[in-house]
């Protein structure tokens, strides 16, 4: 895309590659899951030509980043040393942080062991997980919607990638393009429909064919199990996070999400977002912003007024 730049740059042991373009201080962009940096080429245009160095990687295991083997090599300390280790290598003591999707969950984990390195965080889709002392976090969504619950699916290694394959690359992300609120429950047994039972041929219009082509190419190349292997730690990481249970995360954060959002239609997150748990874990939630008939992926569904919301945001610091 014109005016970004690409590199690939050596950080906690693996080669990353990352999207770049502007001057100035560091905005760090996190994506999601099945997404790559690509996902954020709005943002990065507009926070770029705005007087920012926007800077968007492909997560450990995505993309042209490298893709480490053993699922022990996803857990939250892994994927937060590669963005130490990128932050030290961009020449700056903090940047701004944007988070979407698992590229949230990574950014409150920065957030909670490195805040020093945290200006202010735009944090999209997912508030922080808050941590119950006395049940694993994949525990606690199993006892909640059961074993066909998508992160109970994507848990044993090498079965959700064997189902995948069984639709194929292009068909899982179009699929994942869903609308549909609440909790996603597989069909048992099989991808089947996925996440999006009403799925049509038609592609959303923030999801033009040739991103939706360039997804597939890389997907196909790298293949689903790095990506995976996030979910497969979550109970990991559960247990290699019990010294911060009850930590406050102290940076300044505005969170936005859609009304329509699989995250915030489920998992009691209402409750916890609106009901004063969020802002008592989050003491410096300065902004909590609800965007009326936007669904999961709102980073590219209402990319300028993400745009809008990330500059007037960070433009205060």
């Amino acid at each position: 895309m014109e005016g970004i730049e690409h590199r690939t740059v050596e950080v906690n042991g693996i080669k990353m590659h990352i999207a770049e373009t502007g001057e100035g201080p560091v905005v760090l962009f996190l994506h999601g899951f099945p997404e790559l940096w690509h996902s954020w080429h709005n943002q990065i245009a507009a926070l770029g030509s705005l007087g920012y160095h926007a800077v968007a990687p492909d997560l450990r295991g995505y993309g042209d980043t490298e893709v480490p083997d053993s699922i022990s090599s996803y857990t939250c300390f892994h994927i937060v040393g590669d963005l130490v280790a990128l932050i030290d290598f961009l020449g700056v003591d903090q940047v701004f942080l944007v988070g979407h999707d698992w590229g949230a969950i990574i950014g409150w984990y920065l957030c909670m062991f490195r805040p020093d390195k945290v200006k202010a965080y735009v944090c999209l889709s997912v508030p922080l997980l808050h941590r119950n002392p006395k049940v694993r976090t994949v525990d606690a969504m199993r006892a909640m919607y059961g074993d066909d619950y998508y992160i109970c699916r994507f848990q044993k290694p090498g079965e959700m990638e064997a189902q995948m394959a069984e639709v194929g690359t292009e068909y899982v992300l179009r699929n994942i393009t869903t609308r549909k609120p609440g909790p996603p429950i597989l069909p048992k047994g099989k991808f089947g429909t996925g996440f999006n039972p009403d799925m049509t041929n038609s592609l959303p219009s923030w999801l033009p064919e040739d991103d939706l082509a360039y997804y597939v190419s890389k997907f196909e190349k790298t293949g689903f199990t790095g990506p995976l292997n996030n979910y497969r730690n979550m109970n990991l990481n559960w247990e290699l996070t019990a010294a911060w249970s009850g930590v406050k995360i102290q940076v300044p954060v505005k969170f936005i999400t859609g009304e329509l959002d699989m995250v915030y239609t489920s998992l009691n997150m209402k409750e916890y977002i609106h009901g004063g748990g969020f802002k008592e874990d989050v003491p410096n939630l300065e902004e909590v912003v609800v965007q009326k008939g936007v669904a999961h992926f709102n980073n590219l569904e209402a990319a300028e007024e993400i745009n809008t919301h990330i500059y007037d945001f960070i433009n205060k610091f």
